[in-house]
């Protein structure tokens, strides 16, 4: 379906309907990502507060043909949010929707906007003396939108789930401008199709999410980390399982880190380093919450010494206050930003079963240095999912720019190890405008083509954020 540049008289009537501040010309800070690997135009950015103005919105573009890109924190990493596409789109912030309706630790509900930063709902919980578990390094820019948009991921999906699993309802917009209304809060609707779980993932594809019904959870009275050096992934993961079956379902995060993770960030110039003596090739950070009185710290040691009896374990710090707790993961979270100063010649946002992860680890490797031996690798994540960021470095002194010509090739490989596995592509990111390509190419063919026959379905004229997980030429 061919699409309609904005023109004059749509954009006066956008005017009119936003009124002061809400249709803003095409301002930077919607046209980047935080990669700087892609770089958007737009016609214009509307910012509506209600969901009303976001079905008149909708509503008029689909009417003649223009295409949308629905923007939250802008903090998304495949380019899902960035289009520079032709003809130029109507940019779509959520950023004035951002109000919690409703917090209700009766029913352990918290009903945000769009436009709430998702570390504005963990204040919202905590308030109330509740917990909203979503926790990514973003947190402060963020926005629940996206989050859900993205079905985002982060560091306690082990013991909660991704964002999917956090939310009970959505309130949304489809491109015709209908609004659904699915803010009931309740556990069980067994009526018929799950709107909620085909919007949720859809990165603004099907329709734009306006405010959700979010999970909350009891605060853990008593919570505790562990910086822990082991043998290897195989010992990581043996302590996992060790761990689950002796201190119970406490265990809300198992973080694999790799040295060269902990390198880079003495390399970026970031004055953190690991709190353990003498750490080896790998460490885990292990995260536990649980009720008062629960003797949570004395069990984690327990278990830990266990465990280093029996050489799963080479060396540990236990938290010993909250501050150090989050010293411990303030390490963690700012390996991203070491990677980001170093500069990946190819960064990986994959998975494969949780008991493959150390396998994957060992032929990842073999298969990187077959193109270049001197190529450094900086593998850690989510271990407890399955979950890694398997990013590919220059050796020291030398620039990314330098392995340019074998970039493609590094991608390739490491994607086609992953289907080679059964794994993911696509771990928590989502497929956006980087990962078209690799979403035709290792999709089942017929989840391809449902997939593409509920996009045409819902969006018949393409309008809603065109380019994002299937390409905008025919297939």
């Amino acid at each position: 379906m061919k699409l309609n540049p904005l023109d004059s008289d749509t954009l006066a009537r956008l005017d009119n309907l936003l009124g002061k501040g809400g249709l803003l010309g095409a301002e930077p800070r919607y046209l980047s990502e935080p990669r700087d690997l892609y770089h958007g135009n737009a016609a214009a950015v509307a910012r509506p507060r209600t969901v009303e103005e976001v079905a008149a919105i909708l509503s008029l573009c689909n009417e003649n043909h223009h295409p949308v890109v629905p923007f939250g924190g802008g903090t998304g990493l495949v380019g899902g949010q960035v289009s520079s596409g032709t003809p130029a789109p109507l940019i779509i912030s959520l950023e004035r929707m951002n109000s919690v309706r409703r917090v209700d630790p009766h029913d352990n509900i918290l009903v945000a906007e769009a436009g709430v930063t998702l570390s504005e709902a963990r204040e919202a919980a905590d308030a109330v003396n509740r917990l909203f578990p979503l926790s990514l390094a973003s947190e402060g820019s963020c926005c629940i939108g996206g989050n859900l948009a993205t079905n985002a991921g982060g560091v306690n999906v082990l013991r909660y789930g991704n964002a999917r699993d956090l939310c009970l309802g959505v309130e949304a917009v489809l491109p015709s401008g209908e609004i659904l209304r699915g803010l009931k809060g309740l556990r069980k609707d067994n009526t018929g199709y799950d709107l909620r779980n085909l919007l949720i993932g859809s990165e603004g594809t099907l329709a734009i999410i306006t405010a959700a019904d979010l999970r909350l959870f009891p605060k853990p009275d008593e919570t505790v980390a562990a910086f822990l050096s082991v043998p290897s992934p195989v010992d990581a993961l043996t302590l996992l399982r060790r761990l689950q079956e002796t201190i119970g379902d406490v265990v809300s995060a198992f973080e694999l880190i790799h040295h060269n993770g902990l390198d880079f960030l003495t390399e970026g110039g970031f004055n953190l380093k690991s709190p353990l003596a003498a750490p080896s090739e790998w460490s885990v950070l292990v995260d536990c919450g649980s009720s008062l009185g629960s003797n949570l710290t004395e069990r984690l040691e327990n278990a830990l010494m266990a465990a280093f009896e029996d050489g799963l374990v080479l060396d540990a710090a236990v938290s010993q206050s909250e501050t150090q707790r989050a010293a411990f993961w303030n390490i963690r979270e700012t390996i991203p930003l070491g990677n980001r100063k170093v500069g990946a010649i190819s960064s990986h946002d994959i998975s494969v079963r949780v008991g493959r992860v150390p396998a994957f680890l060992e032929q990842g490797a073999l298969a990187v240095h077959a193109i270049a031996p001197e190529l450094r690798i900086n593998a850690f994540g989510h271990l407890g999912d399955g979950n890694l960021h398997f990013n590919i470095f220059p050796p020291k002194g030398r620039a990314k720019s330098e392995y340019q010509a074998i970039r493609g090739r590094i991608i390739q490989t490491v994607h086609d190890l992953v289907h080679e596995f059964d794994g993911s592509v696509s771990a928590e990111h989502g497929i956006g405008r980087a990962k078209t390509a690799d979403l035709r190419k290792y999709s089942d063919p017929t989840k391809y083509a449902a997939m593409r026959a509920i996009k045409s379905a819902l969006d018949p004229n393409g309008i809603m954020n065109p380019g994002a997980i299937f390409p905008t030429d025919p297939d």
